[in-house]
Parts: structure tokens; C-alpha cells; sequence
């Protein structure tokens, strides 16, 4: 109750009437009467309106009507799409399932359509086969159809197929005239090579262009393949054997006539006794035996230069090494053509190139190689043989790159026949400076010719091995250079007094170190052990020329420094009077001394550049002294001694322009 009295007060028409004090019941009868106005009122307007309401009712119905037979329409439209619908399915499944059966159709119309082309043979490959000259474009491309059909029947065959049946006449027939045809080819250009003065490319380009013809008779006749590689095998051997037996004959003529031998080994003396009738060499070549001079051009420049003619080159006359590069290039030349001729056009690789290679270069290299031999038996000519065998090894690394393993074991050969006789000429060589006599020479202080022969020799030696170092050579090297060592200090003990001894030793160590510096590298093993020599040499020497001179001074240094450098100084002032005395020889004779020392260091020297550098070295090791000796005197012995800016001055008058 009093949230409904609440409710009450809350509504501001009941908060009004309350406030107004009005009488309730007459209020509600008031407000009943106010509605039943508003009622009639309501229903005069629904009269009014009725005819509005009546059509609005109508129209309500006819659209009723509409939408019912859109409703109708719309269903039936339904019904029309679910029709459509299942018949695009069913027609997709016709498409697929039809799709499926052109694809197979078409898969075996291929097959099928292809299995009869290769069956059939046609009149017009038969007719090409039959008429057609092996060396027309359209003979060898019905050659490669009726291969690929030959190939065809014969696999079918193993599968017993009937098919086969409809062919295999007509394909053997053609096959037998295919053969003929090509085998009377290839014959006839084999015996093309027997022809002479032929040029063996035309033919053998002649085979590559049509190489395919071997690879029809290996897959069809193996007998004729065998027949037709035997015959060129046979025709080859003999023509490559013929050239070269001629070749290496001619060759041999064109050689020098006056050959080194055993008289011209590096110890023999140049005035050694001969025979009565033996044949002197010209000193024209004499000079060459020991000297590379441009012999070397052959590893470089000439490496690939056109072979020697013999009859267009009958005036000119060789060197071994010269003929030996002719021959060797040559073959090279043509073993590596014929090489890869064989590999191209009879197919085989690996060992059966090598066996078939062998069988027609085989007798033609056993030639050469024991024409070597016999040519190198009597040679003498170290540089030579050794060029020889850079030739080899150059020639070898050629081959290689041109893909030509072939000729592997013939270099191999030819470096089994020349090192031992390389090693023993070369044994020869240093036996014979080890048997030299230094009593049957003149006392001379220059450079011995023994000496200028074996620098010319080792530079030689040195600089052809550079890029092919070899054990064996290097040692026998060391070998002879200890060798010339001991018999230039042989030689050197000839001369009486130390200083000639040193002069001889000097000239000839310099000679051998200018040569190697000249053709060789500066850091390479012998020049760097003559460098040592002539250093040690060089300083005892200057120590000996200046001893006459200035003795005095330089044995009072070596006495009195360990004076000074002990702080003894009453020991040095002992030695006063001497040290005067020394001052005032210096200072009496030293420009005399330095022009009888220039006089005689350039007299004893044929090298004009050497006998500077000596002089240059003197005066140096001359002014060390002299501080030395400064330092040791006396005040009052310092003050008498020329000053040091006088004697520098007169030094450098001495300096060398060269």
C-alpha cells in the first residue's frame, strides 16, 4: 500500500487534483464522459472513411493475389534451374567421359600412326638407297631412316611380332645394297692414302663427313667394320712408317759434319795433342758446345715453327737439337690428328683408342725410338741432349692439351734413352776437370777458359731447367761446380805469392758470377755460392794490397783496440812514439800510396768494372782504418795526422765512373 500511495504521488495529474481539492467521484465522471465523446467521435470518423478502408481492403486482396502467382512463377522457375542443373551434370560427365576417349584415340593413333611409319618402307627411300651416290645429303638421311628401321624390326623380331614379316625382305635387301655401297666408299678413299705425295687430311675430312657410314656397318656387319679398320689400320702403318724412315734419313744428312766427341769435353786442353789424322773442329762451333747462345730459342720461339725440308734445305746444316725438333714436331703433328681421327670416326675410347693407335702408329714410333738411340750413342754434346729432353717434356705437355694421352709412353722411351747418356757425358765433363794438370798451363791471372766454359755451361744447364727442375740434374750440378772450386783453387796454388793467388781466384770467381747473373736467375744456387766465394776473396784481397802501405797503421789498430776498449789509455800512451811515427809516414807517402794502389788494382784486373769495385773497396776499408787509428792516438799525435777531409778528397778522384 505504500508503494502504491507512492506510485500515486509520483504522477503529477494525481499530485494536481490533490493540490486542487477537488471532489474524486465527480472527477471520474467527468473523465468517463470525456471518453465516451472521444469514442463517438472516433466512430463518426471510421464512418466517414468506410468507402477509404473498403478499397484499401480491396487492393490488400489483389496484391494477395500477385504475389501469389509471383510465388507461383518463382517456383516454377525453381523447378525449371534443378531441371538445368542435373542436365549440365549429366552433360559434364559425357564431356569427361568423351574427353577420356579422344585422349586414348589420339594416344594410340600416335603410337600406332608411328609404328607404321617406321614399318613402311617407302618408294622413296628405296629408290635413294638403290640409285642415289653415297655422298648426296639425301643418301645419308635415308641411311639414318633405314637404320632406325633396321634397329626397329630387329627388336620386334625377339618379340615374335608378325608385323616384322611385311619388312624384313625388302629392309635386308636394302641393307646389303646400303653396305656395298659404303663399304666401296670407304675403301676407296682408304686407297687414296696410297697415293703418292697425298694429302692425308682431304681423304681423312672426306671419312669424318661422313662418319655415320662406319657407325651403319659396326651396328649391321661387324666383319666389314673389321675389314675396313684393318685395312686402313694396314694402309696407315705403312705410309706413316714410310714418311718417317725417309724423313729421319734426310734429316741425318743435314746434320754438322764435325760433331763433338770425346776430345771435346770440358777439362781437355784447347792445345791437347790428336791424333795424326783426327779431324779438327772448326773453333765456329768448337764455341758452341759450351755456350746456349740462341739454342734455347728452340723451347721457346721455335717451339712450333715449321718442320725442316730436307731438299729445300740441302746448303744449311744443323744443329742435333734443331733436327731432333723437326722430327719430334712432326710426329706430334700427325699423331695427334691421326689421334683424334680414329677416336672420332671408329668410335672407341679410353684403351681400344690407345690399342687401335698403337696398332698404326706402333712400328713407326719403335722407328724413332731406335733411331734415337743410335744417334745418341756417340753424342757428346750435353746441351743438346738436354734440350732434347726439355723438347720432350714441352712436347708432352702439348699433346695433353690437345686431348692426345697416345704418346705417353713413347716420350717416356725417348727420356729412357737419352738420360743415361745425358748423366754419363755430363760424368764425363767433371772426370775431366778432375784429371787436369795445372802445371801444363800458363801462369796467367785472368779467367781460365776451363772456367768461362763452365759458367757458359751451368747458365746454360740453369736457365733450360728453370720451369722443369730435376733432381738428377741438380746434383750432378752441385758435382761440377765443387769440381771447378777445387781446380780453380789447384790453379790458384800455382802462383807464388798469396796476392796473385788471390787476383787468379777473384777473375775467375767473377767471370763465372757475371755469366750466371747474365743468363740465370740473381738468387739461383751457384750464384749465390761464387757470390760467397768472391765476397771472402774480395776482402782478403783488399786486406793484402793495402798491407804494403799502410801495414803499419793497420797492425797498430789490431794491437791497440783492445787497449781502448779496456780503458787502458797509460798502454795507449806508451804506444805514443810509435804512433807518431806512423803519422808522419801517412802523411809523407799517402797520396803516393793511393795512386800505386789504383795503378795496381787496374793493371791486375782485365775487368775494368771489377778492378773499380776492388779499388772503391780498398779506399773504403782505408778510411775505416784511418778512424780507427784517429781515435787511437794521442792528442798530440792527432793534431800532426792529415786531416780526414784532405785524404777524402783525394779519394774521390779515384771514384769509378763505370
Amino acid at each position: 500500500m505504500d508503494a502504491l500511495k507512492e506510485a500515486s504521488l509520483d504522477n503529477e495529474e494525481v499530485r494536481e487534483i490533490l493540490k486542487n481539492t477537488t471532489d474524486l467521484r465527480q472527477y471520474s465522471r467527468q473523465i468517463e464522459k470525456e471518453f465516451k465523446d472521444v469514442e463517438n467521435k472516433s466512430i463518426e470518423d471510421y464512418i466517414a472513411e468506410s468507402q477509404n478502408i473498403a478499397n484499401l481492403h480491396n487492393q490488400i486482396n489483389d496484391c494477395d493475389d500477385v504475389l501469389e502467382r509471383m510465388e507461383n512463377m518463382l517456383m516454377s522457375f525453381q523447378s525449371v534451374l534443378n531441371n538445368i542443373s542435373t542436365e549440365i551434370t549429366q552433360l559434364q560427365r559425357k564431356s569427361v567421359s568423351m574427353s577420356l576417349q579422344l585422349t586414348n584415340r589420339q594416344s594410340v593413333k600416335a603410337q600406332l600412326s608411328q609404328f607404321i611409319e617406321d614399318m613402311a618402307v617407302s618408294e622413296e627411300m628405296i629408290n635413294i638407297i638403290m640409285d642415289t651416290s653415297v655422298t648426296e645429303r639425301d643418301f645419308s638421311t635415308q641411311l639414318n631412316v633405314l637404320n632406325h628401321k633396321l634397329s626397329l624390326v630387329k627388336e620386334l623380331s625377339f618379340k615374335e611380332s608378325k608385323s616384322t614379316n611385311d619388312v624384313s625382305d625388302v629392309l635386308h635387301k636394302l641393307r646389303l645394297k646400303a653396305m656395298s655401297k659404303i663399304r666401296s666408299y670407304l675403301l676407296e678413299q682408304i686407297y687414296k692414302f696410297r697415293k703418292p705425295m697425298t694429302n692425308y687430311q682431304i681423304p681423312q675430312n672426306a671419312m669424318l663427313k661422313h662418319k655415320f657410314f662406319f657407325e651403319f656397318i659396326l651396328s649391321n656387319e661387324r666383319h666389314v667394320a673389321q675389314e675396313i679398320c684393318s685395312e686402313y689400320i694396314d694402309t696407315m702403318g705403312k705410309i706413316y712408317y714410310s714418311y718417317f724412315k725417309s724423313y729421319s734419313t734426310r734429316l741425318t744428312g743435314l746434320k754438322f759434319e764435325e760433331s763433338c766427341t770425346k776430345d771435346d769435353l770440358m777439362g781437355i786442353e784447347d792445345n791437347a795433342s790428336k791424333g795424326l789424322f783426327a779431324k779438327t773442329t772448326s773453333l765456329k762451333h768448337k764455341s758452341t758446345i759450351f755456350t746456349i747462345g740462341k739454342r734455347g730459342d728452340i723451347l721457346n720461339q721455335q717451339l712450333e715453327a715449321p718442320i725442316i725440308v730436307p731438299h729445300a734445305q740441302l746448303k744449311n746444316r744443323y744443329t742435333v737439337e734443331a733436327l731432333f725438333r723437326s722430327e719430334q714436331y712432326a710426329l706430334v703433328d700427325n699423331a695427334c690428328r691421326e689421334y683424334l681421327f680414329v677416336t672420332e670416326f671408329f668410335m672407341v675410347r679410353g684403351t681400344q683408342a690407345q690399342d687401335l693407335f698403337n696398332q698404326i702408329m706402333g712400328k713407326t714410333l719403335t722407328l724413332m725410338i731406335k733411331n734415337l738411340e743410335t744417334s745418341i750413342h756417340d753424342c757428346y754434346d750435353t746441351i743438346a741432349m738436354f734440350l732434347c729432353i726439355h723438347l720432350i717434356f714441352r712436347y708432352q705437355l702439348m699433346c695433353h692439351k690437345r686431348c692426345v694421352p697416345a704418346l705417353d709412353k713413347y716420350w717416356d722411351s725417348l727420356q729412357s734413352a737419352i738420360w743415361p747418356r745425358f748423366e754419363h757425358v755430363f760424368r764425363l765433363n767433371i772426370q775431366s776437370i778432375h784429371d787436369c794438370d795445372p802445371t801444363k798451363f800458363n801462369k796467367e791471372m785472368g779467367p781460365h777458359y776451363i772456367t768461362r766454359r763452365y759458367a757458359e755451361f751451368s747458365a746454360a744447364i740453369v736457365g733450360i731447367s728453370e720451369h722443369f727442375p730435376n733432381e738428377l740434374v741438380s746434383r750432378l750440378l752441385l758435382e761440377l761446380q765443387n769440381e771447378v772450386e777445387c781446380f780453380i783453387l789447384r790453379m790458384a796454388a800455382i802462383f807464388a805469392t798469396r796476392k796473385d793467388q788471390l787476383i787468379y781466384l777473384i777473375n775467375n770467381y767473377d767471370l763465372v758470377l757475371g755469366v750466371l747473373m747474365e743468363h740465370t736467375r740473381d738468387n739461383s744456387k751457384e750464384a749465390e755460392a761464387f757470390r760467397e766465394q768472391l765476397n771472402a776473396r774480395s776482402a782478403e784481397y783488399v786486406e793484402e794490397i793495402l798491407a804494403p802501405h799502410f801495414g803499419g797503421i793497420i797492425q797498430f789498430v789490431k794491437e791497440c783496440e783492445p787497449y781502448f776498449e779496456k780503458d787502458q789509455m797509460d798502454e795507449l800512451r806508451k804506444q805514443e812514439r810509435r804512433s807518431l811515427g806512423l803519422v808522419a809516414s801517412f802523411s809523407a807517402n799517402w797520396k803516393k800510396s793511393l795512386e800505386e794502389l789504383n795503378r795496381e788494382v787496374l793493371l791486375s784486373f782485365p775487368s775494368l768494372l771489377t778492378g773499380s769495385q776492388l779499388l772503391q773497396l780498398a779506399l773504403a776499408s782505408l778510411v775505416q782504418y784511418y778512424h780507427r787509428f784517429h781515435k787511437l792516438l794521442t792528442p798530440n799525435a792527432r793534431a800532426q795526422l792529415t786531416n780526414i777531409h784532405v785524404v777524402m778528397v783525394e779519394i774521390k778522384k779515384y771514384k769509378s765512373n763505370y
